[in-house]
C-alpha cells in the first residue's frame, strides 16, 4: 500500500493513506519531504512552504487560505487552513467537456411496468399519508408478511413510517404531496397501498390531484376513519395487489434503463481519492452506454460548483446549474445561517478541512460526462446522462430525493460507515479498507482497494458488474437487514 497520494501536480498537500510518524521522510517527485508532526490517515501534509494568506492547493483547485505560515512537512487542517469562499457569485458559462465516447450496453434482469419504466425490484409498499397512521402501518405490514411472504414474485412488502402529511404549509407541504405521488409511481412498487387516516391536510382526496392516472389493481386507497376495522381492510387490499404482482417476473433489460442516485455522508480524507472517483468512473460506464445517473446534495457543490457548470451541455442547463446553487445558497441566507458552516465534526476527524476540500472530492461522483439535466426538489428525471438534483446534504433527506426523482438504486460513498438505507436498495460503498473489514454487515463494496490492489479502471468495472447483480435481484446489506426510511425535505413552519 502507498504511504500518501499527490492527487494532482499543481497541489502543495498531500494526503497520507496510513497514520504517518512525525520525523519520517517521503519521497514525493523529485524530493524529499520530512513530516514535522504525526498525520493521521486521510489527512494532508504540504510538500512545500506555505505563506499565511496564501491559497493552498488539492485536487488542482484551491481548498481555502493559510492561517498562518504552514511549514513544508506540515500538518495542513483546520488549525491552519480556512474556508476562501464568500456567499453569491458571478459565473460566467465557459465549456470544458467532452462528450463520452458511446459503448457496448449490457444487461440485467429488471421489471418492466406497464407504464414504460422499468424496476429492479418487486415490492409492496404501504405508504402512510399522515403520521398518525404509521404504527397502523406497520401492523399491517407485520399481517401482510405473515400472509403473503414469501410469496412467487412479491420479493417484500414494506411500510414506510414518517412525519409529514398534516399541519404543514405551503412549500412544505407541496414537497409531500410531490414524494407521496412520486412514491406511488416507482417502478421498484408492484402496488401500493396508500393508507390515510381521513382529516390530514394531504388526505387521499387531495392527493388524487397530484398522483393522476394509475393502475387501479395495483394503487389501493384506504382512509381510516370510513371503516370499522382498518386492519383486516387494508389486508384484503393487500390481498388484491399481490394477486396481480404474483405473477410479475424478471427479464433481460438494457442497462439504459438503469436511473443511478449518487450520494455521500460520513466522508473521510479518502472519500475524494477512491469511493466518490471510482462511483464517478462507474457513471461514466453507464452514461456511456445510455444510462442515467443523478448527483445530489448542492450545499456540497460550493466550491466546486464551476466545475459542474462548465460540463453543462449548453447555455440553458448552465443557468439552470447557476439557479440551483444560488436558490440553495438563498435558501441558507433566509434562515440566517452560515452558507459554509460544513465540514462536519466526523469529516474533520477524517481529514476535510473546509467545504472547499469536502465539495472538490464530492463532486468527484459526477465523472466526466456533460451535465443533461437539472432537476427540482420531487421532480422526475427526465434527460439521460448526469443530471443534477435539488436538495440538501442530509443523508436520508438527499437519498429520499434521489429516489423519488426515479433512481432505482443509490449508491452511498462513505469513510465513517452508516447503516440505514432509503426506499430502494441503497448501496455503501467504504473509501477505505479498515472500514469495509471492521462494518461488513454495514458495507457493500470497498473502494479501499484502489489503494492498495486495484486499478481505477478495475475497480470501476467491478462495481458496475456488481450494480447490475444487485439491479437483477442481489439484496444490499441494508435489504438484508430490513433497513427502509423516508425523509423528505422540510423547510418551513409545523403548525
Amino acid at each position: 500500500m502507498q504511504d500518501f497520494i499527490k492527487i494532482h501536480p499543481l497541489d502543495q498537500v498531500a494526503v497520507a493513506l496510513r497514520p504517518l510518524e512525525r520525523g519520517i521522510i517521503l519521497r514525493v517527485g523529485d524530493m524529499d519531504v520530512e513530516l514535522l508532526e504525526e498525520i493521521p490517515q486521510g489527512h494532508k501534509f504540504a510538500l512545500t512552504d506555505i505563506e499565511a494568506g496564501a491559497p493552498v492547493l488539492k485536487y488542482g483547485a484551491r481548498i481555502g487560505y493559510a492561517k498562518e505560515e504552514i511549514k513544508k512537512g506540515a500538518w495542513v487542517h483546520v488549525h491552519n487552513l480556512k474556508t476562501a469562499l464568500g456567499e453569491m457569485l458571478e459565473y460566467q458559462y465557459e465549456p470544458d467537456y467532452r462528450p463520452l465516447e458511446k459503448q457496448e450496453g449490457g444487461v440485467f434482469q429488471g421489471y418492466k411496468r406497464a407504464d414504460g419504466q422499468t424496476g429492479i425490484r418487486n415490492e409492496i409498499w404501504i405508504l402512510p399519508t399522515v403520521g398518525c397512521v404509521n404504527s397502523v402501518a406497520r401492523a399491517i405490514e407485520t399481517r401482510a408478511r405473515e400472509a403473503y411472504l414469501p410469496g412467487t414474485g412479491v420479493e417484500d412488502i414494506i411500510a414506510f413510517q414518517h412525519p409529514y402529511g398534516c399541519s404543514q404549509m405551503g412549500e412544505d407541504q407541496e414537497n409531500t404531496r410531490k414524494v407521496f405521488a412520486d412514491m406511488i409511481h416507482h417502478p421498484n412498487a408492484a402496488g401500493v397501498l396508500v393508507l390515510g387516516l381521513g382529516c390530514e391536510n394531504s388526505n387521499i382526496p387531495v392527493l388524487m390531484e397530484y398522483i393522476g392516472a394509475c393502475d387501479e389493481k395495483r394503487i389501493k386507497f384506504l382512509q381510516c376513519q370510513d371503516v370499522e376495522n382498518e386492519i383486516e381492510e387494508a389486508l384484503s387490499l393487500i390481498g388484491q395487489i399481490y394477486e396481480e404482482a404474483r405473477g410479475d417476473r424478471r427479464v433481460p433489460c438494457p442497462v439504459s434503463d438503469l436511473i443511478i442516485g449518487m450520494k455521500c455522508g460520513g466522508s473521510d480524507g479518502l472519500s475524494g481519492i477512491t469511493a466518490n472517483p471510482v462511483v464517478g468512473a462507474f457513471s461514466d460506464l453507464l452514461i456511456a452506454r445510455g444510462g442515467t445517473t443523478i448527483l445530489t446534495e448542492v450545499p456540497e457543490m460550493f466550491g466546486a460548483e464551476t466545475l459542474l457548470m462548465n460540463r453543462c451541455r449548453d447555455e440553458k442547463t448552465f443557468q439552470e446549474t447557476v439557479k440551483l446553487i444560488n436558490n440553495f445558497k438563498d435558501y441558507f441566507i433566509r434562515h440566517d445561517q452560515t452558507i459554509y458552516e460544513n465540514p462536519s465534526p466526523g469529516n474533520k476527524k477524517g481529514g476535510i478541512s473546509t467545504l472547499e476540500d469536502k465539495s472538490l472530492g464530492c463532486t468527484q461522483k459526477s465523472g466526466t460526462a456533460p451535465v443533461c439535466g437539472v432537476l427540482q426538489y420531487g421532480e422526475r428525471v427526465k434527460e439521460k446522462g448526469l443530471n443534477l438534483l435539488s436538495a440538501p446534504g442530509n443523508d436520508l433527506v438527499a437519498s429520499t430525493a434521489l429516489a423519488v426523482s426515479g433512481a432505482q438504486m443509490v449508491l452511498f460513498t462513505t469513510g465513517r460507515g452508516t447503516p440505514f438505507a432509503t426506499l430502494v436498495p441503497t448501496m455503501k460503498i467504504a473509501s477505505n479498507s479498515a472500514l469495509a473489514a471492521f462494518k461488513a454487515d454495514w458495507i457493500d463494496f470497498n473502494a479501499g482497494q484502489i489503494v492498495e490492489t486495484k486499478t481505477m479502471e478495475e475497480a470501476a468495472q467491478d462495481l458496475f458488474d456488481f450494480v447490475l447483480e444487485i439491479a437483477s435481484g442481489k439484496k444490499v446489506k441494508s435489504e438484508t437487514a430490513g433497513f427502509h426510511d423516508i425523509a423528505i425535505f422540510k423547510q418551513g413552519v409545523t403548525l
